[in-house]
């Protein structure tokens, strides 16, 4: 029995020489290793790596505005305008949650496009996303300027249901 486990567990540890043991036209290949990992191997330092992996000052300030604490945050059913470098065009919508999870926020951004719902998910500090643009402020307490209705829940997930109730929100936009 012991033998057996040990062909077994033999097979299952497959080096970048040997083939994939379920078919011989795949072969398995050891990860290209990355170039900060080879500095940092080398002895060069951790604040040269560490340095690479921030925020920068405007990502910080955009996922601050995101958080709960903020004097000027975004609640769900704002409305948004999100830039991104590499579409030509950039993306309206109804917000409809928030993930917080530190630097891996993202927003789920919610519009009708010929006569189709459209959901996006955007990672708030992603460096595809160039800008992002509150056309519109749910109202919350103390909400300033254009705002709309204040929102009661978290996550509006309804609108998805309901498209009358999300085109009367972006509705006061026109």
């Amino acid at each position: 029995m012991f033998n057996s486990f040990r062909k077994c567990t033999q097979r299952l540890m497959s080096t970048a020489t040997q083939p994939y043991p379920f078919s011989s036209v795949a072969m398995v290949s050891a990860p290209p290793p990355t170039p900060a990992l080879e500095g940092l191997k080398a002895g060069k330092g951790l604040m040269p790596y560490l340095r690479q992996r921030l925020l920068s000052p405007e990502k910080l300030e955009l996922l601050a505005r995101f958080g709960r604490r903020h004097p000027e945050r975004i609640l769900p059913g704002s409305v948004l305008q999100v830039t991104s470098k590499h579409a030509p065009t950039a993306f309206t919508g109804v917000l409809l949650g928030i993930r917080r999870r530190g630097a891996d926020t993202s927003v789920l951004l919610r519009n009708v496009i010929n006569r189709t719902g459209v959901e996006v998910q955007f990672a708030v500090c992603s460096p595809n996303v160039k800008d992002v643009k509150v056309l519109m402020r749910a109202g919350g307490r103390g909400s300033e300027g254009r705002a709309g209705k204040r929102m009661r829940r978290a996550k509006l997930f309804y609108l998805r249901d309901s498209p009358d109730k999300m085109t009367a929100i972006s509705a006061g936009m026109r």
